[in-house]
């Protein structure tokens, strides 16, 4: 047991990954540790696979998994070994522990992830590929990936997998995207077998796969743009939504950063919120809205951009603002008007968050005069106007304009 230290503070919990060739694929030191641990978390499926090393306990995930985490964690100090698929810190177990337990106190020894095994087989460039696990996860996420020509490969939950992902590309216009299907990768069962999307037929599929995606977009399909400013025709509304260019300024305001939350007030079609998240994955949005109807839209709307996270409180600001976690950005849309509304929103704000508010009626546009004379931040007048036919010629019609003001808490 002298390979695993037990002093506290020292690496008690060593992570090992493996793969579906088992001890054929693990090196000296890491047969060795698992050899010699008394205790040894993992899946059924990792015991099997190196039965032949094990000597201590085993105990398996327990469900809900927290309290496995829970069981490894009161083991702080005392040897642990925690068997893990592929590279446990892509997706995998070691990510989930890191939450945890600190860097310090653990050993890793990794695999090669599946991401790794599927590019090599398929000689795919991995820098190039975008990657992205829907284990237990909604397949919407996949829809802010789907662009012409882009390579994805896909973590999947199941053998049903493969077929869903298929059906989805077929029906937002990406039939004739190629699919391959890697089955239990780096094992005596590895398979691979490629297929349209909309003439997906594969059957018998390995539960543990990867579904690896050449993006072919056909005419009308589904693309969502990475800039801000989507078309509005891309959201399902009633006339309540920020308008493109409007959308694309009020973003533009906002400036996400890096795991920031915002609340989009009055949310109408949600397509502040969910331009936000589509920034990137690590932002989050709640939503809150009044109407019922409008609530349900922008859950639709969230799910067919790919955001399906993106949180809706149905209810009334300011009073549907209270116990809502704090925010680090404010946009106040319809709605905003309403008495007490940016009291509360400024309130809430993080120090060194921002509030954007933006103002149609000359109501609303007094009260953020009132706003920013009292605490200062800026004031912007924005005016659009679309070229349109006037009589037998063209002419410029222009938009309401809008009142924009910014405000960041000191």
């Amino acid at each position: 047991m002298s390979d695993l230290p037990s002093a506290p503070g020292q690496r008690w919990l060593t992570i090992i990954g493996i793969g579906e060739d088992g001890p054929a694929g693990l090196g000296d030191e890491a047969k060795r540790l698992i050899a010699a641990a008394p205790v040894v978390f993992g899946g059924k499926r990792h015991h099997e696979l190196v039965a032949g090393l094990i000597t201590g306990k085993r105990l398996a995930w327990e469900s809900p998994f927290e309290r496995s985490i829970e069981a490894v964690a009161a083991h702080r100090g005392s040897p642990v070994v925690v068997l893990g698929s592929g590279d446990p810190f892509l997706y995998g177990i070691g990510a989930t522990l890191s939450r945890r337990i600190g860097a310090e106190e653990m050993r890793v020894i990794p695999a090669p992830s599946s991401f790794s095994l599927a590019a090599s087989r398929l000689g795919w460039p991995l820098q190039e590929t975008a990657t992205i696990s829907l284990h237990g996860r909604p397949l919407d996420l996949i829809r802010p990936h789907l662009h012409h020509g882009r390579r994805i490969i896909a973590l999947t939950s199941d053998g049903e997998t493969p077929a869903q992902i298929a059906e989805l590309l077929r029906v937002t216009g990406f039939g004739e995207s190629r699919l391959h299907v890697l089955g239990a990768l780096g094992g005596d069962r590895e398979r691979q077998r490629s297929a349209r999307a909309d003439r997906f037929d594969l059957g018998e599929i390995d539960p543990l796969n990867v579904c690896a995606i050449e993006i072919v977009a056909g005419e009308g399909a589904r693309t969502i743009p990475f800039t801000s400013g989507l078309d509005d025709a891309l959201f399902e509304h009633d006339g309540q939504i920020t308008k493109q260019e409007i959308r694309a300024i009020t973003l533009a305001a906002l400036g996400p950063r890096h795991g920031e939350l915002l609340w989009d007030i009055g949310a109408g079609s949600g397509s502040i919120g969910i331009e936000w998240m589509l920034a990137d994955p690590s932002l989050r949005t709640v939503a809150i809205e009044q109407s019922g109807e409008r609530a349900a839209r922008i859950a639709r709307n969230a799910v067919s951009f790919g955001v399906p996270g993106l949180a809706i409180v149905e209810g009334t600001a300011p009073e549907a603002l209270a116990n809502l976690p704090e925010p680090d950005a404010v946009f106040v849309g319809g709605g905003g008007s309403e008495e007490g509304v940016p009291e509360a929103a400024l309130h809430a704000l993080k120090r060194g968050g921002r509030l954007v508010a933006n103002a149609v009626t000359l109501e609303m546009e007094s009260m953020l005069f009132s706003l920013q004379q009292q605490h200062g931040g800026t004031l912007t007048r924005i005016e659009i106007a679309r070229a349109a036919p006037l009589g037998g010629m063209t002419g410029w019609r222009p938009a309401m304009p809008v009142t924009q003001w910014r405000y960041t808490k000191k």
